[in-house]
């Protein structure tokens, strides 16, 4: 796993706490709860590509 990828999703994650709190504490509950889906979103994409990477090597591992 690429260490680059852990510092983007713990980046992400940072940004979309700090937000967050900050929208929750100005009365806008309903942005909040939309920028942490999103966030969410966002890991997910990045998550999906190295997933079907694994399954990849598991297939040539394997030689399905």
């Amino acid at each position: 796993m690429d260490i680059g990828l852990i510092v983007k999703i713990a980046g992400i994650g940072l940004l979309v706490s700090v937000t967050t709190q900050l929208l929750s504490k100005s009365g806008r509950d309903e942005q909040a709860m939309m920028v942490t889906l999103a966030g969410i979103l966002v890991v997910l994409g990045f998550l999906i590509g190295k997933v079907g990477e694994l399954f990849d090597l598991i297939t040539t591992l394997f030689g399905l």
